[in-house]
């Protein structure tokens, strides 16, 4: 039976919650963890299945993008960043955190990325309809997901320190790892 040592993380929110800047921050404290955003990845490994105009972003191909990072997840200490996360498979994630931020510090972020004004509005609608949030809780485990505030420099200081002290609880609580394999 396959095991992984370590952790699998999903950080996921809607574009501008600060996603990258939590997964730097806890792969820069943790060192064993790699950061994998989802999108360089997508680009590194060709998975994409087009281009959309009108939101001016590549299309991934979903099943081409599990493929390549499954065997990534089954080695575990992975930290994925992306706003999308039911499609990775329950049995190699070990915790989704989804980032929410205010709607006024979303727009300026999203704003000072230079972000057209349509994106802008659906990502700022993806938000208070909570899209991400509830696409984690129809795909994984609800002992799994958390929300958390992402407004500030300190809510990100303060997320890191829980996701690390989730980290310390999971090793102690999984001294031999967790099995890469569907539980029945």
């Amino acid at each position: 039976m396959s095991t992984r040592p370590l952790p699998n993380i999903i950080i996921t929110g809607t574009p501008g919650t600060g996603k990258s800047s939590h997964c730097e921050r806890i792969a820069n404290e943790l060192g064993a963890f790699t950061h994998i955003n989802v999108t360089d990845f997508a680009k590194e490994h060709d998975c994409f299945d087009g281009y959309d105009e009108e939101r001016k972003s590549h299309i991934v191909d979903e099943d081409k993008l599990v493929d390549a990072m499954e065997p990534l997840l089954e080695r575990g200490a992975i930290l994925i960043d992306w706003h999308a996360n039911d499609l990775f498979p329950e049995r190699l994630i070990d915790l989704v955190v989804v980032l929410k931020t205010d709607n006024g510090v979303l727009y300026e972020r999203l704003e000072k990325r230079g972000y057209a004004q349509n994106k802008i509005d659906e990502n700022i609608d993806c938000e208070i309809m909570g899209i991400v949030l509830n696409e984690a809780r129809e795909g994984y485990a609800e002992e799994i997901v958390v929300e958390l505030d992402s407004n500030s420099v300190e809510d990100i200081e303060s997320n890191v320190e829980r996701v690390i002290s989730w980290i310390d609880t999971w090793k102690l609580n999984n001294p031999l790892g967790a099995s890469n394999e569907l539980s029945v």
